[in-house]
């Protein structure tokens, strides 16, 4: 009896999509890698790459090996009490990085942003626009506010599992979520109309 799944040729079909992904994301940036310049390198149709991953964020999550969809990670974020986002957003944040594999990823794409440019800019520009502009958007903060919240926790994520600084790394989830919540909750609910505030 043959096993369930996809046909070979759907999975030999995905692989060359991915495999073009990862060219075109590495060569041209998040921004400058289209569905249709993707399809063509993998000699399929465009609907195609919609058909297997629905967007080019998933594209791209999947290309890169991201453990994470930001189609299904912002409405986590966003689905809920106001008064309860900045604990939401760090608590799914841990939720990805403390599992081995899906640590890995981002620690390479880290690491590797650090002293790859093309990488750094591919990296800014997927946050920027599959992550921040959307968490702004619905929250009705600048993206300056929301890009403070990705600083604090990659800055937060260097520290405790590249330079692995002994309080971090001994520190409980309850005890993170206690010092990095409240920093994120202000980010995304404070009054925007201040004109201390920078704005874009």
């Amino acid at each position: 009896m043959a096993q369930a799944g996809r046909r070979p040729g759907q999975t030999e079909t995905r692989e060359k999509i991915l495999d073009a992904a990862r060219r075109r994301f590495a060569e041209q940036g998040y921004d400058g890698a289209t569905v249709r310049g993707i399809a063509a390198d993998a000699g399929v149709n465009a609907a195609l790459l919609h058909h297997f991953f629905g967007t080019k964020q998933r594209l791209f999550a999947e290309s890169m090996n991201l453990p994470v969809n930001p189609d299904e990670l912002v409405p986590r974020i966003l689905d809920g009490p106001d008064d309860e986002i900045g604990e939401r957003l760090v608590r799914a944040f841990l939720g990805i990085w403390q599992v081995p594999e899906g640590r890995a990823p981002f620690l390479a794409m880290i690491r590797s942003a650090t002293t790859n440019e093309q990488v750094a800019t591919m990296m800014r520009q997927f946050l920027e626009r599959a992550v921040l502009a959307r968490v702004a958007e619905a929250r009705g903060v600048p993206k300056v506010r929301v890009a403070g919240v990705a600083a604090q926790m990659i800055g937060f994520a260097l520290l405790r599992y590249v330079i692995e600084l002994p309080p971090l790394v001994r520190a409980s989830e309850d005890e993170l979520v206690a010092m990095l919540a409240p920093v994120a909750q202000y980010y995304l609910t404070a009054d925007v109309h201040r004109p201390d505030i920078p704005r874009g």
